[in-house]
């Protein structure tokens, strides 16, 4: 089974279907993008922008999602940016805080307001007899 990513016109991933091989590839069995891309066209619209996703990562970086941005210099899905803060690495096309999560065993969320982590107690809301 092969994966493809719509695409809207600002190049934002609007839905992902999945296509049998068989409607992606050559003749001779061989996998093609286009022939992919061709057969999604014939489905949904000759107008519609596609890109073939892989689900495990071997091409364009992520596996495309929904609001997922398809960038065309870089070959790949980048999912949306988490905070304004969070700073995109191209080689990996993730987002990444501009102060690495604290690794002493404890849950943190990110707060924007003051650019760093700040940990979450948890208490819970049942007693305990």
């Amino acid at each position: 089974m092969a994966n493809f990513a719509q695409l809207d016109e600002n190049n934002i991933v609007i839905q992902v279907i999945v296509v049998s091989n068989q409607d992606t590839a050559t003749e001779d069995g061989v996998e093609n993008e286009n022939i992919g891309i061709a057969f999604c066209r014939s489905l949904l619209g000759e107008n519609t922008n596609w890109r073939q996703t892989s689900y495990n990562g071997n091409f364009r970086k992520n596996y495309a999602g929904i609001r997922y941005q398809y960038n065309e210099i870089l070959d790949a899905f980048i999912p949306p940016q988490p905070y304004p803060s969070w700073i995109l690495d191209e080689e990996t096309c993730r987002w990444y805080p501009p102060v690495p999560y604290p690794n002493d065993g404890n849950f943190y969320i990110w707060d924007e307001a003051t650019l760093s982590w700040k940990q979450e107690v948890f208490t819970p809301n049942y007693e305990v007899e």
